[in-house]
């Protein structure tokens, strides 16, 4: 029988058992050099981050010099859709709250798959001892027994949970008569260091946010530092997810919108939270709260351990915690609750599936591109701020909301004014055509210092001298982005289109990137008709605000304008069901239908024009022009049919109605005179059986109807055109 080799560890007289010494706990093995991030086990779920992108689909912006500005209004922070759960979009499910002792453990005892290493995330066989990979101390042993009284206030009722950093424990206040929680603080083996550690943490207590679990106390209970916190009786995001597989892409974005408002406040108080992941959110009635602080750390803290997980963590958390590295967190914990990703922790450690792999992406695009930004490899590219995060995210929550129940969430923009097709539209019934001026135009940044210059200047009715005043506005205020912004828009609206490249570009050398300058650039391209420069920069402007609907707008313009009907088709079709109020996008859709060969489907879009709309009667009047287009296909008698009791409904003028008549009688004719289509004399037509010799009487009515309220020249004419086709006689 083989000699128990003997502990190498000075001092000890132990010998080695399966690896590890019987008497101090020590591995054979030699510890290594600790990592400079303490992680915490692997998560079961996946998240994730996709390959390039071609100009028509979703795009992660890079850029190599570092400029990444994304203007922000100071209205932002005070949004009241922030105040409730599903932001007043959609309604989250409420959970019943849990009575305190039901969710004790039966057994205080680490499971298996959650024995790791705390500092290197090696697993571990035994209860305690020392990590057989870094050398680290551990014990896996809870500390606490129900009955144990702590600081004289805190009686342990048991352990409901075994986290990161820990056993965590429910306890009753017995001098507040209130359920709280103990979590351990740190890693602590004497009374010292205890107490140090509880004196360091004591800036969490002043944290107060109603989305962030509430601090009471810090106390020391021997060797072991606690903090008492607030009794939550709810689920974890992470056990919901457990439950009931990826949850619906509405629910889980309204967790994480409600949730960002706590992180903003946490920002603001100079503070990050380092390690979020779907265990720590709880869900409790009808809102949700951070519940574990035990990893938030001050941003200025350049020492101390950094706590994060593998697959949540940002690649560059290793070397400090920032508000990127928060927000990339928040965006990974999204793609989790959402959507399943193999390779979580490995190949797609840092990165997304492609909308081919993942269903959820290739139905919901703005989801997929707020997430490849909020995932970015490179912290520039993030999201500035929660706040920004939110206001994108709540965007997005309206459009997939919208998709999902097929019921509009129209919703204000911070950012763009509102659909210029609805705001500038005339009277007239002309075709609505694709048109760069029916696009939003950017809000006014109201902290630019030339602000008030630049309103009067955008009041003179008179184009030039508005461009002229501007241009000195611009040279008056040289830091004023506004003024150059303003000056691009009305020189684009002139015609003026190399000129306003020319200070676009003076404007991107001087601040950087913008997604401002890139809206106005891609709008020059546009109105010069290059429209395959227009589309790849509008694409950009998107991924860059995945929650706004104008760049969506924008980038179906540009989409149509290069052939491409199908996906204008689609980007315009989502705006519409998202927000009705967008009409020009709902003409768009019509177009595209229309030059796809769907009539019908085209007409289906008119219908969303509602009767009050400013725009119903020239959407009627479209669906008319949409059944009768020959361009594509051949219109037959019932679509004819259904043109004619389309217009006889119409609330239009004499001389309307007579010219939709005429395009009718001349629409039928020639289609009999082509034999594209056979007579059907049971078929009326405006009154006439479709058949030639009627078609030319009511034709030949129509014409002389005209003539009849027309001036004299225009009579002439159209009395020539009734004789021509009128039906022949023998008189």
């Amino acid at each position: 029988m083989p000699v128990a080799a003997s502990c190498k560890q000075p001092g000890c007289r132990g010998t080695i058992e399966d690896g590890y010494c019987n008497v101090c706990g020590h591995a054979v093995s030699k510890p290594k050099a600790q990592p400079p991030i303490v992680t915490t086990a692997p998560p079961t779920p996946p998240s994730s981050r996709s390959a390039p992108f071609s100009a028509s689909t979703p795009s992660a912006v890079h850029r190599s010099n570092g400029a990444h500005s994304t203007r922000r209004t100071s209205s932002h922070s005070s949004r009241t859709s922030r105040r409730q759960l599903g932001a007043g979009v959609i309604a989250v499910p409420e959970l019943p709250s849990t009575a305190p002792e039901l969710a004790l453990m039966k057994e205080m005892k680490v499971p298996e798959g959650k024995r790791f290493c705390s500092n290197c995330n090696q697993p571990l066989t035994r209860e305690k001892g020392f990590c057989g990979k870094c050398g680290q101390k551990y014990s896996l042993v809870a500390t606490l027994a129900p009955g144990n009284l702590v600081a004289n206030q805190y009686e342990v009722k048991g352990a409901i949970a075994y986290g990161g950093l820990g056993w965590i424990y429910l306890a009753f206040d017995k001098v507040l008569s209130r359920y709280v929680v103990l979590k351990g603080l740190l890693n602590v083996q004497d009374e010292a260091s205890a107490a140090v550690a509880v004196a360091e943490r004591q800036f969490l207590a002043a944290l107060k946010h109603p989305n962030i679990l509430g601090i009471y106390n810090f106390v020391q209970h021997g060797a072991e530092g606690y903090i008492v916190m607030e009794y939550v009786g709810g689920k974890t995001l992470k056990r919901l997810r457990r439950d009931r597989g990826p949850l619906p892409p509405s629910e889980g974005i309204a967790y994480i919108h409600r949730i960002l408002g706590a992180f903003a406040y946490l920002h603001q108080q100079g503070f990050v939270y380092c390690d979020f992941k779907p265990d720590n959110i709880m869900l409790e009635q009808n809102d949700v709260k951070l519940i574990d602080l035990g990893a938030v750390r001050r941003l200025d803290d350049k020492g101390g351990d950094i706590y994060g997980t593998v697959g949540y963590s940002a690649p560059e958390a290793s070397e400090g915690p920032t508000v990127a590295s928060d927000l990339f967190t928040i965006g990974r914990t999204l793609a989790v609750l959402v959507m399943n990703i193999s390779g979580f922790t490995k190949e797609h450690r840092f990165s997304l599936p492609t909308a081919a792999e993942e269903q959820v992406l290739a139905q919901n695009e703005s989801l997929h591109r707020f997430l490849l930004r909020s995932t970015a490899e490179s912290a520039t590219d993030r999201f500035s701020s929660a706040d920004e995060m939110a206001d994108q995210l709540l965007g997005v929550l309206r459009e997939v909301a919208a998709l999902e129940t097929d019921s509009p969430r129209p919703g204000a923009s911070v950012f763009f004014g509102g659909d210029m097709l609805m705001l500038s539209h005339n009277g007239n019934l002309d075709p609505v055509n694709a048109d760069f001026r029916h696009l939003p135009i950017p809000a006014v940044d109201r902290t630019d210092p030339a602000v008030s210059a630049v309103l009067n200047a955008s009041g003179i009715a008179d184009a030039g001298q508005r461009t002229a005043v501007l241009k000195q506005v611009s040279e008056l205020y040289p830091k004023s982005a506004e003024a150059k912004l303003r000056l691009a828009q009305y020189l684009i609206w002139s015609g003026a289109c190399v000129d306003a490249e020319a200070v676009l570009a003076k404007l991107e050398a001087e601040q950087g990137w913008d997604w401002r300058i890139a809206w106005y650039r891609g709008l020059a391209a546009l109105a010069s008709g290059a429209g395959g420069k227009a589309e790849p920069v509008f694409n950009e402007v998107y991924s860059e605000l995945p929650g706004e609907i104008a760049p969506q707008l924008a980038f179906a313009l540009a989409e149509e304008s290069i052939r491409e009907f199908q996906r204008a088709g689609e980007l315009y079709d989502r705006v519409s069901r998202t927000d009705p109020n967008y009409i020009s996008a709902i003409f768009g859709l019509a177009r595209c239908r229309c030059a796809l060969g769907d009539r019908k489907g085209a007409v289906e879009a008119l219908n969303r024009v509602p009767p009050s709309s400013n725009l119903h009667t020239c959407a009627q009047v479209e669906a008319t022009r949409a059944l009768m287009d020959r361009r594509f296909s051949v219109p037959g008698a019932g679509e004819l049919k259904e043109v004619s009791n389309l217009i006889e409904a119409m609330t239009v003028d004499s001389m309307e109605r007579f010219r939709l008549s005429r395009q009718v009688f001349e629409t039928a004719l020639h289609l009999l005179r082509e034999k594209r289509a056979t007579p059907a004399p049971a078929v009326a037509i405006l009154g006439q059986g479709f058949q030639e010799r009627q078609l030319r009487q009511g034709l030949e009515q129509c014409l002389r109807n005209m003539a009849h309220i027309s001036g004299d020249a225009e009579k002439i004419l159209l009395v020539d055109e009734a004789n021509r086709v009128r039906p022949r006689t023998w008189l």
